[in-house]
């Protein structure tokens, strides 16, 4: 398992001062960013290699949003390669070393070269050891897609400060765009996220929203109505 510590930042926090939903993404993704960094297996080396490894899925279960100031414990370590695939755990600890957050991934490596997935090599994961148990998570529902009956709100155009290295939009992006759309005193308590094509510069996302039994459903889509990621938020009205 690879772990870092860090501090709830005031620049992290939503309206509420505590962690906010892009702030825990993104102290996740930045977790194993560090980790493969560390292990000289990080963005120089999949530039030179022309491979990259790119966010397919997230379900993210909070228990509590940790508060500003608060200490908090970051954790990962990946628990399976199978093909194209990577799956990979995230853990958020608070000082006492409760897990308040937990989250399950998978990854899709991807040819830079020939634009397409490519078969997860022996050498490519040699670094990461012994690989962990999957954690708990609670039962997650098959593919996502809408209902037919959603409502659809403003286009929002691709600008820069959605983009990551890859030049596609940072998968916290879309959740941050999503929740735009959601009641302001609607709290997540879990999220799945299915990302199916990449947004890039100058691209008009149509969102699309439906309340379900337990929450939202929201698409990003084409105008044609193609997704670039669906999302199902569950949580409740503060």
């Amino acid at each position: 398992m690879y772990t870092f510590e860090s501090r709830v930042r005031y620049s992290e926090t939503d309206e509420s001062g505590r962690l906010s939903v892009t702030g825990i993404m993104n102290y996740f993704q930045d977790c194993s960013t560090f980790q493969s960094e560390d292990l000289h297996m990080g963005l120089s080396h999949l530039e030179q290699v022309r491979r990259a490894w790119w966010l397919n899925s997230w379900q993210i279960v909070v228990s509590r949003y940790p508060a500003l100031g608060e200490r908090i414990r970051i954790s990962t370590y990946p628990y399976g390669f199978r093909g194209i695939y990577g799956y990979r755990n995230f853990l958020l600890q608070d000082e006492a070393g409760e897990c308040i957050v937990r989250a399950d991934s998978r990854w899709v490596f991807y040819d830079l070269e020939h634009e397409c997935p490519a078969r997860v090599t022996q050498e490519e994961i040699r670094g990461y050891g012994e690989l962990g148990s999957p954690l708990s998570m609670p039962e997650a529902q098959g593919r996502l897609c809408l209902p037919e009956n959603c409502g659809e709100k403003e286009p929002v155009t691709v600008s820069r400060h959605h983009l990551d290295t890859n030049f596609h939009v940072n998968n916290a992006r879309y959740v941050e765009i999503a929740r735009e759309f959601l009641p302001e005193n609607f709290e997540i308590e879990e999220l799945l996220a299915e990302y199916r094509k990449a947004a890039v510069l100058g691209d008009v996302m149509i969102p699309r929203i439906c309340r379900t039994e337990d929450g939202y459903m929201v698409s990003l889509t084409e105008q044609s109505g193609r997704p670039f990621v669906n999302m199902k938020l569950k949580g409740r009205l503060k």
